[in-house]
């Protein structure tokens, strides 16, 4: 199995001095993308920053004006562009040009605009989501523009209880947190995993 040690040096690789280099981390809902992305920014230091697709979510309000509040994570529940466009914006890597990335904050289910500043001076960037390799446009522009995407594919039984406990931990009941975990989330895990194909690595064990 690929150690935590391993994945930092493979990504220390990608932190070049006076470069740019993207790192993303892909996989199905309460696959550990998060986590792993953290634990990572926090193994390199300052020549990493931690930058997360949810930071795209469209606001509830939104969701709600387009009838899809109950689908809230699926493809089309995110403003897709906007992320290709940040990517595209971080890999420019513009001379004394401090990027802003949103941050999606799940104690309130919304997307912060620019809580994440991404100096000129950090190598790497580190992003994760579930729709990093999807083949439909505009997410189909999304693995040009990063050096390395790493599959998260933990054993379904433990991604599944993740994901309960995630729910039940911000408010929802058992039951609902059942239900969002086999509903909307398993049908946006059914439609991420056939995407690993694509990735540069795929992990069965987080380590």
């Amino acid at each position: 199995m690929t150690s935590f040690d391993d994945l930092v040096a493979r990504a220390r690789r990608l932190a070049v001095p006076g470069e740019r280099h993207l790192l993303g981390l892909c996989g199905p809902p309460g696959a550990g993308k998060s986590t792993l992305a953290q634990r990572l920014v926090d193994a390199l230091g300052e020549p990493a920053v931690y930058v997360g697709m949810d930071g795209f979510h469209l606001a509830q309000v939104e969701l709600n004006r387009l009838g899809r509040a109950e689908r809230k994570g699926a493809p089309d529940t995110f403003d897709a562009a906007g992320y290709v466009h940040l990517l595209a914006r971080l890999r420019a890597h513009r001379a004394g040009e401090v990027v802003y990335a949103p941050e999606f904050r799940r104690e309130i289910e919304e997307p912060i605009a620019c809580a994440v500043p991404v100096p000129p001076e950090v190598p790497l960037v580190i992003t994760e989501g579930n729709y990093l390799l999807l083949p439909d446009p505009p997410w189909s522009r999304v693995r040009p523009l990063l050096d390395e995407v790493w599959f998260l594919a933990p054993d379904e039984d433990l991604r599944i209880r993740r994901l309960i406990e995630r729910h039940r931990a911000f408010g929802r009941s058992l039951e609902a947190a059942r239900g969002r975990a086999l509903g909307s989330d398993q049908a946006n895990a059914d439609r991420v995993n056939p995407t690993a194909h694509s990735s540069d690595l795929v992990l069965r064990k987080i380590p």
